[in-house]
């Protein structure tokens, strides 16, 4: 499973009604025990690359105070897991970088030095004392990342992150932006190349306020199915059968030949292509 994937299931629950509600009464969308390769730096939107180096800086400051992260105000995010003095628990580089966590980076490292194959270059970020300093002084900060794994397979350095939790439309964005970084870390500092990153979700989420960047995946004309993309010197089109034409200009199964696409979106099983005059879900392609 890759990113697409992930955000076509997320977009079919939508579509479905199939919500949870969480502790606050919002409406969320959630995926169990999702497991996918994180392809992308985002699964909806664009990642915000100012905000990524201001969080990336305060990780290295080892810092578990919110005001460190910037100038003026923390974000909302940060300011709801803080105490009222500003401390939380998940500044992850405190985590892996000092004696009192273990020194968990340089472990890791070590341990793929003397033996490459290895499989326990693991650092991890949550502990069983959370559960009394998630809540300590008003807080609500229970680690999110599990631990993270590092390989070395086919001389490239590859990692595993299991998340607790994590949000979709925010919270993956910036905790892969760091965990890429501690990848290439470690690549660099193994003189090996980067390789893949392996997302593992207890609870994958995005909250009501957020399905606003969902709507777009669900509006099309018609679905397509069997499928085929013929490109052209001159331009790409479709061909394949069309199901539940909201126009009805179609019957079921009717065969057609779009206009030219003009989607920059990748075409592929699940995905949204723009034409002309039409959009499609694309269903399977043909064999």
């Amino acid at each position: 499973m890759n990113i697409l994937e992930i955000r076509n299931t997320l977009r079919d629950k939508y579509v479905a009604n199939d919500f949870v509600t969480d502790k606050t009464g919002e409406k969320t969308i959630e995926i169990l025990g999702a497991s996918f390769l994180a392809d992308e730096e985002a699964i909806f939107g664009e990642i915000n690359k100012e905000y990524i180096k201001e969080e990336l800086e305060w990780y290295h400051s080892l810092s578990t105070n919110i005001n460190d992260i910037r100038a003026g105000e923390p974000p909302a995010a940060w300011k709801y897991a803080a105490d009222k003095y500003g401390n939380i628990n998940s500044n992850y580089g405190k985590l892996i970088f000092t004696p009192i966590y273990f020194d968990q980076y340089a472990n890791a490292m070590y341990e793929l030095q003397i033996n490459p194959n290895s499989r326990r270059a693991i650092m991890i970020y949550n502990r069983p004392s959370m559960w009394e300093e998630y809540k300590e002084n008003g807080k609500s900060d229970f680690i999110c990342t599990n631990a993270v794994s590092f390989y070395i397979r086919d001389n490239k350095v590859h990692c595993v992150v299991q998340m607790r939790s994590n949000d979709v439309y925010l919270g993956y964005r910036n905790d892969r932006a760091w965990h890429l970084h501690i990848l290439k870390m470690m690549a660099n500092d193994l003189n090996l190349e980067v390789g893949d990153i392996y997302w593992q979700v207890q609870n994958l989420h995005i909250y009501e306020k957020h399905f606003k960047f969902i709507k777009p995946h669900t509006e099309y004309d018609a679905k397509l199915e069997n499928w085929v993309l013929v490109e052209t010197p001159n331009d790409s089109y479709l061909l394949g059968n069309v199901f539940d034409d909201k126009k009805n200009r179609f019957p079921n199964g009717y065969c057609v030949r779009t206009t030219d696409v003009a989607s920059t979106d990748p075409i592929a099983k699940g995905t949204i292509v723009r034409t002309k005059n039409s959009s499609y879900l694309l269903g399977n392609e043909a064999k």
